[in-house]
């Protein structure tokens, strides 16, 4: 059955529910894939969910006849924007959904943006570099998490940072994340 309206909209607190739906169901994907450790149901509690918005994550949905299917964050944090929390509905997967909503949030912004995901996730990580990030260095990656997230550092070790066209301008003055610095 075709969709008759969708659209791409900031999220509001009475798509708080929704979007901790959509980031738990969607994250079921990492379950046996990311380190035991770093699992937990659920995924994203709401007080995580909650931390995150006052932390400035600004959650974007993709709204299809008034339901969300899938929503992404973005996060200023001066210099560069940060993508965070990417989820769609599992049963609306591969349906376009993540792209349209990177793409949108893309234009958003005229600063380099960087993207944060679990090194094991290589369905993302390849879902990125089809729409022109390129993962970087290890050493880049502990860098950039270390100076734009905050999460444990077991996480850390366990992640990988993508980063768009832009960024190629702004790394070399970031001290450590020159380009082959490994």
């Amino acid at each position: 059955m075709p969709l008759d309206r969708v659209i791409i909209r900031r999220c509001t607190e009475s798509d708080y529910n929704a979007i901790g739906e959509i980031i738990n169901d969607a994250a079921q994907v990492y379950r046996g894939i990311i380190p035991d450790d770093r699992w937990h149901e659920p995924y994203m509690s709401e007080e995580e969910l909650r931390h995150e918005i006052d932390d400035g994550v600004e959650f974007w949905g993709y709204d299809a006849d008034g339901r969300l299917l899938g929503v992404m964050g973005i996060q200023d944090k001066g210099d560069v924007d940060l993508m965070r929390h990417a989820y769609v509905r599992t049963l609306n997967r591969n349906q376009g959904i993540g792209t349209h909503l990177l793409h949108y949030l893309e234009g958003l912004t005229e600063k380099p943006i960087l993207i944060g995901t679990w090194l094991d996730a290589v369905w993302a990580i390849r879902f990125y570099r089809k729409n022109g990030y390129r993962p970087l260095s290890r050493r880049e990656t502990e860098t950039l998490l270390r100076k734009y997230w905050t999460i444990p550092e077991r996480q850390v070790e366990t992640s990988i940072v993508l980063a768009d066209r832009k960024w190629q301008t702004l790394e070399k003055t970031v001290p450590g994340t020159a380009p082959h610095d490994d």
